[in-house]
């Protein structure tokens, strides 16, 4: 008996330390990549100012260009307007406007199907009423939700008791 207790030591010993080695290994990997994640994010950045100080410089131009023909102040703001609609072409490009309807959206309107807001309601079948995988809901009976036998004589559709 004496030899196998030896024996449990030596595997626990040998499980701590191959979870040390794993700890320290994952902890190696992570710093790499939170490195080159880093550094991806810091190039990503430079880019962005880059053209952003691009686009500063395409503005000067095209304001520079129109002031040879126009009053400083009406080249400012033909490149202020052109700028701005710019900015709305590519927002609008961005994301689709709800007063512009898509494919799948005049699919439901023409069907006569309710709309709900980002898709179809989840587990919902094409014309159900319940969502999928629920059973149906029992009515309830006439003792009400306790269970209690209605009393005789009182309307329970009365609305003085609706308060109660």
């Amino acid at each position: 008996m004496d030899r196998l207790d030896h024996l449990e030591h030596l595997d626990k010993h040998l499980v701590d330390e191959l979870a040390l080695v794993a700890r320290e290994t994952i902890r190696d990997e992570l710093r790499q990549q939170t490195r080159k994640q880093r550094r991806k994010a810091a190039l990503y950045a430079a880019s962005g100012a880059l053209a952003l100080y691009a686009g500063a410089a395409l503005a000067l131009a095209l304001g520079l260009a129109l002031s040879l023909g126009l009053p400083d102040w009406a080249a400012a703001l033909i490149t202020a307007v052109v700028l701005g609609v710019a900015a709305y072409v590519l927002r609008s490009a961005a994301r689709p406007s709800a007063s512009r309807p898509t494919a799948e959206h005049e699919g439901d309107l023409a069907a006569g199907r309710d709309h709900v807001v980002g898709g179809t309601a989840p587990g919902m079948p094409p014309g159900a009423t319940a969502p999928a995988g629920y059973p149906p809901v029992p009515p309830v009976a006439p003792g009400g939700a306790t269970g209690a036998p209605p009393q005789v004589g009182v309307d329970p559709e009365d609305p003085r008791r609706r308060n109660r």
